[in-house]
């Protein structure tokens, strides 16, 4: 799979937007729009590159995320990493370094479901041992928020002139229309506006306007899903750190401004906060473990697991470094 420097920063640069058109794309990193919509195109044909979306799930009530480590049975790790895979309700699969063997983060509709999920559902599946649960408490950063680092402040600055927004509502539910619109971000994280009126019957300034109140209040984040491998960035680390009660928001919140974190998250358990950081090599998350994660005091233990494949990615299912399923209609 053949992708160069340029393709490396317009994918990083439809991270930042992912509804972009290629014009506004183009403009910002300074290629033509024809160089940008044959590259891109490319990339979301053979499945590198898949647009889509993901909800806020706590602020949209529609469940609580969870972190799972699960132990399973020599030889079995693959057939319990599809088994998982192929719930509705999970949201990734990753195969583990370290005393799990598989990580997986899926989304309970509520607390009794979560009761059965882990209590029958997941402790059914043939080979697996032992499970450890971890509930997100808060999001720090989400997936979709990440970009690979390959654009300048200006790039970015022209792709979303607007920061993100501050001091939204903890919780806010969707409408019926706002959630049919929901689901056809999630198919297709870049239809457009005409595709939307017309599938559901409604004006085209309705359309948009509904969409962009959407991405606006945060409740649903569009996505550029890509493995970081195909970017360069080969090292993918899930770091698990206990940090003192005090000092938990202040070092969330600064771990999940560093470029190198694509999620970080507050979570129940021995470990009180999750991080999952990519870089180019090993001696770049060693450098990220010393000068950045070892100058909060506030941190007193930290679990370091190496992601060696995906399985699953944003609901999405992978094939080696593939996003399976991605033929779909694009915004021109």
């Amino acid at each position: 799979m053949q992708v160069d420097v340029l393709d490396r920063r317009l994918v990083a640069a439809l991270q930042v937007s992912p509804r972009a058109s290629w014009g506004e794309i183009g403009r910002a990193v300074g290629e033509h729009e024809r160089t940008v919509a044959r590259r891109l195109q490319r990339l979301i044909t053979e499945g590198v590159v898949r647009v889509t979306a993901i909800y806020d799930d706590l602020r949209t009530g529609h469940g609580r995320p969870v972190h799972l480590h699960v132990q399973v049975r020599p030889g079995s790790a693959a057939q319990v990493a599809k088994a998982l895979a192929d719930r509705p309700d999970t949201r990734s699969v990753y195969s583990l370094t370290g005393a799990a063997d598989l990580g997986c983060e899926l989304v309970s509709p509520s607390r009794e479901d979560l009761h059965r999920i882990l209590s029958s559902q997941v402790s059914d599946i043939d080979g697996v041992v032992q499970t450890q649960t971890q509930v997100v408490l808060h999001t720090f950063r989400t997936v979709a928020e990440w970009h690979a680092p390959y654009l300048t402040e200006q790039e970015i600055a022209e792709l979303r002139p607007d920061p993100f927004p501050e001091g939204l509502p903890d919780e806010e539910g969707l409408s019926p229309l706002e959630q049919e619109i929901a689901e056809l971000l999630a198919a297709d994280g870049r239809i457009a506006f005409t595709a939307v009126a017309e599938r559901l019957d409604v004006s085209v300034p309705t359309a948009r306007r509904r969409v962009t109140s959407l991405i606006e209040r945060r409740l649903l984040l569009p996505r550029a899903e890509v493995e970081p491998a195909l970017l360069g960035l080969e090292v993918e680390a899930m770091l698990w750190l206990k940090v003192r009660p005090h000092g938990l928001d202040l070092v969330g919140q600064r771990l999940a401004a560093h470029p190198n974190v694509r999620y970080c998250a507050a979570t129940t358990g021995t470990h009180s906060l999750i991080v999952q950081v990519v870089a180019a090599h090993e001696a770049d998350l060693y450098r990220f473990m010393t000068g950045v994660v070892g100058r909060h005091d506030e941190i007193t233990d930290v679990d370091l697991t190496l992601i060696t494949r995906a399985y699953k990615r944003g609901h999405l299912h992978k094939s080696g470094l593939l996003t399976l399923d991605h033929h779909w209609e694009t915004t021109p």
